[in-house]
């Protein structure tokens, strides 16, 4: 085996600027796809970090039929409190949840005293929310970074077309559960920003007072935000976490809970998916770039290497052992390429770290990009590349095995 190898290195290099050629065109394919990989990777973490992390979270728990209906923000199906509780346990003895955080979202009119328009509010547990959505105070543009009583978190947006700015008294007025109407007297606490634009209409006040402002006789959510501690297993805690609770049946006999991961929550989710469909694109394009060079480069080994075919066969060696030389020099053509390529790779996303690239996403500006490679892409591309050239190999690698040797050595 060892001899084989051997061989079919001399064999390779006795063509040195054709080969040559051949592993440039790999290693420029390995390099392309690695680095964009590890680019648009950190570019999409990062979008999802942003979305998760500033106020959706990784998942969401809701009462059953709650968000086919969200737009309308319906209070009649908000979780109780033993329905809360129930809840609560599963979470608690989760052991992949960090964090989570009972909300109440209701829509009401926003008054400056001389102009009213609509709202979607967020009724937070300042403390629960902080460790469940860590980012959301960095929107803050002006004032508290924090969520008190008797405060709101007021939309740039609305604060721009209301003229409202920190430290203003404003009135929210919401209809309640049972279609009261009730007022409550807020000071502007801060202007928030949109997550990726000044649009949104979200302001966030305390649990306390969105509950006194329903005016609920009991403890009521409308949605758990949930915190995963390894992003990588979300998958895995939301089928854990939706199984236990699918037990809880409601009077109709179906699951009293829902729960839903940020992709299904979040428009965003198709942008990420658009930036892996990408991805699948260039890995095509390198696979043909391997293909499309091995098999010509085997093709054009074949042909101009008829006679010496023709010897070596008529020396007794046989077709398996010619079928094995020349996959051999695809395989070395796809592994020397590959493996430089994806060292390469490595070096140019670390001079990419050094090199301190930003970028804006949003109305998030000066994102720093933090590419990494990950092993397992890496790994993944090579083998690719090395399967490819194999593959690449074997039509001509059968060709020369089927040679006959009379005719071989008459070749011209």
């Amino acid at each position: 085996m060892i001899n084989l190898f051997k061989i079919a290195s001399r064999n390779l290099f006795r063509y040195k600027r054709r080969t040559l050629l051949t592993l440039g065109l790999i290693v420029i394919g390995v390099v392309s796809v690695a680095v964009f990989v590890s680019v648009t990777d950190s570019f999409k973490n990062m979008m999802i970090g942003q979305i998760t992390d500033s106020y959706i979270g990784h998942l969401q728990v809701h009462r059953k039929g709650y968000i086919a209906a969200i737009e309308t923000l319906p209070l009649n199906m908000n979780l109780k409190a033993r329905a809360y509780g129930k809840i609560e346990n599963v979470l608690k003895d989760t052991p992949g949840v960090e964090a989570y955080a009972p909300r109440i979202k209701l829509g009401g009119m926003f008054s400056n005293f001389t102009e009213t328009t609509n709202i979607r509010l967020n009724g937070v547990d300042p403390e629960k929310e902080a460790l469940t959505s860590p980012l959301l105070m960095s929107r803050v543009l002006e004032g508290e970074k924090a969520i008190r009583k008797g405060a709101i978190l007021v939309p740039e947006l609305l604060a721009r077309g209301m003229k409202v700015k920190v430290g203003d008294l404003v009135v929210i007025i919401a209809t309640n559960k049972d279609g009261s109407v009730n007022g409550k007297q807020f000071e502007v606490g801060g202007i928030l920003e949109g997550v990726t634009g000044p649009g949104g209409r979200d302001g966030y006040v305390h649990i306390d007072d969105a509950a006194d402002l329903l005016r609920m006789e009991e403890p009521e959510v409308s949605e758990i935000a949930v915190r995963v501690k390894d992003f990588s297993r979300l998958r895995s805690l939301f089928a854990d976490i939706e199984g236990r609770l699918a037990q809880e049946k409601n009077p109709a006999g179906q699951p009293a809970f829902e729960v839903h991961t940020w992709e299904t929550l979040s428009p965003f989710y198709n942008i990420a998916r658009m930036i892996d469909l990408m991805t699948i694109f260039i890995k095509i394009m390198l696979v043909a770039i391997v293909l499309v060079s091995i098999m010509n480069v085997m093709i054009m080994a074949v042909y101009e290497r008829v006679r010496e075919i023709g010897t070596i066969a008529a020396m007794g060696t046989p077709p398996r052992r010619i079928l094995s030389l020349f996959l051999v020099e695809g395989f070395l053509l796809g592994a020397i390429g590959a493996i430089v390529g994806a060292l390469l790779s490595v070096g140019i996303v670390f001079i990419l770290n050094l090199s301190k690239i930003t970028f804006d996403f949003g109305r998030q500006t000066d994102l720093l990009l933090s590419a990494r490679l990950n092993p397992a892409d890496l790994i993944a591309v090579v083998g690719i590349v090395i399967v490819v050239a194999v593959a690449a190999s074997l039509q001509p690698s059968f060709k020369a095995a089927r040679m006959d040797p009379i005719r071989a050595l008459g070749h011209v």
